[in-house]
């Protein structure tokens, strides 16, 4: 096993016992010693590489703690609607790439958001009959809880006037209740199992393809939110030696009883391929009016949201995951969801403590809550006392600030309050929601940072008590996530013992002005001491 120095840099270690170094020695996966360069080469066995890093700055690998990989490395073979700014832009772009398409495939995409059209109309299936007749084309909303189809797709999904509406759904109709084209929440999970299918081409190959692009922004390792398909994609790669970042893989809940029947278990596997926990739906998104909320929308007396899963079979899969060894990561968006959550850990957690056999749970489960966007302000303590984590994306708060200072004006919430939960002692894991967000970690760290646009408005940033400054940000996408997958002892800071993952950056982060953390960008991206990527 051969020692390897990495020399010639500005280390940021974000350990507290050294905060920086210019050196590491590192052996194998592991590193050796942080430190000075003579103390590197004095303790690295005869023979020791040298790598000079040019005298760049490098930080601990950056985790992102909430991500669709799946999704992500197939939309970028779909079509793509994102930064349409009208409904015949996006017509345009469906026409484009349904000719690119063989005459039996179906069409796929979609991330439009018609909340940012010039006339922010919602699509129907007339409107995409006009540029796709003939084939079944599904494509989901930017926040991935709205679903816009053709009458072909409806009818191969065998969707019509009769069909009822799912418990968690909707399918929007029209005056005479034959379906709009638009499906809400459960209603489109069956136009969402066949995005996860092979119609949508073979994922081992697109995630071998296009996993590189989450080292070149400086992911190490990612906690993936997909589906089984997508954890048998990541087995197939990591069984060939392909897999080339650490994957931390959560249960989708309609797997929940056949993983208890395989025996696993949160935080089961090795440093590359992990076990994480279930993911259960409490409600939806804002941008669909979906996100379930203590008070009705506007000019929508009737509407709160929709619940996707009920609080009181919330609660009984919280109990059945938790007895089986399974954390569960609940997304959570509205301040409603995130209260039914709450109660619901805290009520598995006072059961838990009155039962001797599964006491032994409380500290070997981290819960989570996916998104934590909108808390009544009396919720936010509730996560530290509880233990929950607190899985965010700063990148959320930015886009959305046009919606939200429309849709959520008035109301007593604390939005995106990651300084606010941190105050309070919880853990704030950090991501992107990527393909919702882009992947770049960046963009999220300032945006937590900031709090604004990339254009810099609104000026001072929207609530700019929670602003965060680089080393919190930083934590949220390397301390934190490594805490969220049980791996603090492994990864999230560099020091001696701990797994050789880090980045080398052109630029000190701690030298620029927050503008710019937005668009620094990475140079080189090690993983287990091997060099994965490189500009």
């Amino acid at each position: 096993m051969t020692d390897t120095v990495f020399e010639n840099a500005r280390i940021h270690t974000l350990d507290p016992a050294r905060p920086q170094a210019e050196a590491m020695l590192v052996r194998g996966e592991r590193l050796v010693h942080v430190g000075s360069l003579d103390e590197c080469r004095e303790r690295a066995a005869a023979g020791a590489r040298r790598v000079d890093l040019g005298g760049t700055t490098v930080l601990p690998g950056l985790i992102d703690s909430h991500l669709h990989s799946a999704l992500y490395v197939r939309g970028l073979e779909q079509v793509d609607l994102r930064g349409t700014t009208s409904l015949d832009e996006a017509l345009a772009r469906i026409r484009g790439h349904a000719a690119t398409l063989p005459p039996d495939a179906w069409l796929f995409g979609g991330r439009w958001d018609s909340n940012k059209w010039a006339r922010p109309v919602q699509p129907t299936r007339a409107d995409l009959d006009r540029v796709c007749p003939d084939r079944p084309a599904v494509l989901p909303s930017i926040d991935g809880h709205t679903t816009w189809v053709n009458t072909a797709a409806l009818r191969r999904l065998g969707i019509d006037v009769h069909t009822l509406d799912p418990v968690g759904g909707q399918i929007v109709r029209d005056e005479h209740g034959e379906p709009t084209g638009i499906l809400r929440e459960a209603a489109g999970d069956a136009a969402y199992d066949l995005m996860r299918s092979s119609l949508t081409g073979d994922l081992v190959q697109q995630l071998r393809t296009h996993l590189p692009r989450l080292l070149a922004v400086g992911l190490t390792s990612i906690h993936d939110l997909d589906g089984q398909d997508c954890r048998a994609a990541y087995e197939t790669l990591y069984a060939r030696g392909e897999l080339p970042l650490r994957v931390h893989k959560s249960i989708p809940s309609t797997a929940l009883d056949e993983v208890i029947d395989l025996g696993w278990a949160t935080g089961d596997g090795d440093r590359w391929l992990r076990t994480g926990p279930v993911k259960i739906f409490t409600d939806g998104a804002l941008g669909s009016h979906t996100c379930l909320m203590s008070e009705p929308y506007d000019g929508e007396p009737d509407n709160h949201g929709i619940a996707v899963t009920p609080a009181e079979e919330f609660e009984r899969l919280v109990a059945k995951a938790a007895g089986a060894g399974i954390a569960v990561a609940a997304h959570a968006i509205g301040d409603a969801a995130n209260r039914m959550v709450l109660r619901a850990y805290a009520r598995w957690r006072q059961a838990a403590c009155a039962d001797p056999a599964a006491a032994g749970a409380l500290p070997r489960l981290r819960h989570r809550i996916e998104h934590t966007q909108h808390l009544s302000p009396e919720d936010v303590p509730l996560l530290a006392r509880l233990g929950v984590i607190a899985s965010m994306q700063p990148t959320h708060c930015t886009s959305d600030i046009p919606l939200t200072s429309r849709m959520l004006a008035g109301r007593d919430l604390a939005s995106y309050a990651w300084r606010s939960l941190l105050d309070t002692g919880a853990t704030v894991a950090f991501g992107s929601d990527a393909p919702v967000e882009d992947p770049d970690p960046f963009h999220g760290i300032h945006a937590a940072v900031t709090r604004q646009q990339p254009d810099g408005t609104p000026p001072g940033g929207v609530d700019p008590h929670e602003r965060l400054d680089l080393d919190a940000a930083l934590h949220g996408f390397t301390v934190a996530g490594a805490y969220a997958s049980y791996e603090e002892h492994l990864k999230g800071r560099l020091r001696p013992g701990m797994l050789a993952d880090f980045i080398a950056l052109p630029v000190d982060p701690y030298q620029v002005e927050p503008a710019d953390l937005r668009d620094l960008t990475v140079a080189l991206t090690v993983v287990g001491g091997v060099v994965r990527w490189q500009r």
